[in-house]
């Protein structure tokens, strides 16, 4: 007689199960980025310690090694100093004063660092007057400071920190010789950005988070652009995590590509029998050596823990997960840590908001124990497919609004932690002319101007609290006002201020507010072109007005001369 499966040996038979039906998505040829370095080495730091690192690196087949004297000398004796000498006297070096180690500059990556002087609006090159070079292939920074404090450096950067580096470490730096690629994290969709909008910042979320320092502010001719450096970056995944409509992708999976699989692996893990699955987010390379784990756990192998934030853990639950759980590296960089509490303590607030228990979601260690205790609540009724809603916020407010179905929330607007992409914004209809400015200026569809009359509506689902309505808006009429509003108004558009149309003086059209021709009105009061009998063109729209000036014109050619 055929004994019952244990309920752990059902879960585990559930899980391969799914896991043979859909297979994790694999970008088989990733864009890439490549380096060429020719192993033009700059050793940086006392005299020294980059003298006894120009020795140890002899035998390392670098094609040139330059020496930068940055720092006073550390306690040597004399034998030890005259064979160091004798051994790299004929290296390029050059000793910096005070002045120039303050004024001393380092950007790039491996096979292109540009090393210089900056002082009094001039630059020198110290690769072309050291070694020849428009640049350095590699840097090693055995400075107490790093010239480069960051918390991933780029390729090719090694710094000591003032401590003395391994010689694995030293010689894996000195390898860097040659061609080489790597993948193109992420891709950019500018048109979705929130950052800048007519010279006005806005969001800075994804500047904020990448411990690379791979992203920067670049100013543009009408408003400033977010670019990442993809030679400097990390993949860490953060910055497309943090971007509220994403605009930055990360491509190894993207996220439309996870969330479908992981409600496939849910759906049919159910199909076969499996009972109150926990999913784990986990780096793929923390999963590799595991042995046996508990048969409830549903494992989603990143490429890197950052590139899932708390839109891919709600949705998890929403795909039918009794408990998410996020796996945290033993060592990973601190902006990266701090950003990944963050995103727990905004998940937290999100489920408190929508009545749901928080401890739904949490993070653990790679103790065993806590990666394989069972859940302690069932699952929720699942959505059996992942939206196909096309932009990333879409797709989250279906979860939100299918985890509140599931939940006890009381309809109210809930404080969450500062920064949170969730909220509306109130209007002072006293001083809101309805110029629209910002609905010009609004990255996503939250803001709309009225069909029939002058009005100004939000949907405040759609609404990331990036700021730019109110720093644009001409009259300080606008104040963010931030949090989780967890009723079904969330979703629906309303009005937050309308005003009887004004309508042109040539032809009757309703062409703006009334409130918006007086302010007009009395900034042009002093124009020539508006001046006398013409100040009645303000009275008129588009196509009025410029009948009336070609009017004018055919009554009198010399007036354009006085315009």
């Amino acid at each position: 007689m055929t004994q019952p499966l244990a309920a752990d040996d059902r879960n585990r038979l559930a899980r391969e199960s799914a896991y043979r039906r859909v297979s994790w998505p694999r970008n088989l040829a990733p864009s890439s980025v490549s380096y060429a370095s020719e192993g033009h080495a700059l050793l940086i730091g006392s005299e020294v310690e980059v003298r006894r690192a120009a020795v140890t690196l002899e035998d390392h087949g670098l094609a040139s090694v330059t020496l930068l004297l940055s720092e006073a000398a550390s306690a040597i004796d004399d034998d030890e100093a005259d064979e160091l000498l004798r051994r790299t006297r004929a290296l390029p070096s050059h000793a910096l004063n005070r002045g120039e180690a303050e004024a001393l500059t380092l950007e790039g990556y491996l096979g292109h660092f540009r090393v210089g002087l900056a002082r009094d609006g001039e630059w020198l090159d110290l690769a072309r007057a050291l070694a020849g070079r428009d640049h350095f292939d590699l840097i090693l920074d055995l400075g107490h400071q790093p010239r480069l404090d960051l918390e991933l450096p780029p390729p090719g950067y090694l710094a000591s920190r003032g401590a003395p580096l391994e010689a694995s470490a030293l010689a894996d730096w000195a390898a860097l010789v040659g061609e080489f690629d790597k993948p193109r994290y992420f891709e950019i969709d500018a048109d979705l950005c929130a950052h800048d909008a007519q010279g006005k910042r806005g969001c800075s979320r994804c500047l904020e988070v990448c411990p690379a320092d791979a992203i920067a502010s670049h100013p543009g001719r009408i408003a400033a652009r977010v670019e990442i450096d993809p030679f400097r970056c990390h993949g860490v995944g953060s910055c497309s995590s943090a971007c509220p409509t994403g605009a930055i992708r990360y491509r190894l999976p993207e996220d439309r590509q996870l969330q479908h699989t992981l409600a496939a692996w849910l759906e049919h893990y159910r199909q076969a029998g499996g009972r109150d699955p926990v999913v784990r987010f986990a780096a793929a390379a923390d999963l590799a050596d595991e042995a046996r784990v508990a048969g409830q756990l549903i494992d989603l192998p990143l490429e890197e823990l950052g590139s899932a934030g708390h839109d891919q853990w709600l949705a998890a639950l929403a795909f039918g997960a009794a408990e998410v759980r996020i796996q945290y590296l033993a060592e990973m960089p601190e902006r990266l840590r701090s950003f990944l509490d963050d995103e727990l303590a905004l998940a937290h607030g999100l489920l408190e908001a929508l009545g749901l228990p928080p401890e739904r979601i949490r993070a653990i260690d790679a103790d065993p124990a806590s990666r394989d205790a069972p859940p302690r609540l069932p699952a929720l009724t699942p959505l059996t497919k992942a939206p196909e809603a096309p932009s990333k916020r879409e797709r989250l407010n279906r979860v939100l609004d299918h985890l509140a179905a599931q939940g006890g929330g009381d309809g109210g607007r809930h404080a969450l932690p500062r920064g949170a992409a969730y909220g509306g914004i109130r209007v002072d209809s006293q001083r809101c002319t309805l110029c629209l400015a910002c609905v010009s200026t609004c990255p996503t569809p939250a803001l709309a101007a009225g069909q029939e009359q002058p009005a100004l509506s939000l949907r405040e689902a759609d609404c990331v609290q990036c700021g730019l309505c109110e720093a644009t808006c001409p009259e300080q009429a606008i104040a963010l006002e931030p949090g989780f509003l967890a009723g079904p108004e969330r979703s629906k558009r309303h009005t937050l201020h309308e005003a009887a149309p004004f309508h042109c003086i040539g032809c009757g059209k309703a062409f703006a507010s009334a409130a918006t021709i007086e302010t007009i009105k009395a900034k042009l009061a002093a124009h020539p072109y508006f001046s006398g009998e013409a100040a009645r063109r303000l009275e008129m729209c588009e196509d009025c007005r410029v009948r009336d000036v070609w009017r004018s014109l055919a009554r009198d050619p010399e007036a354009q001369l006085k315009v």
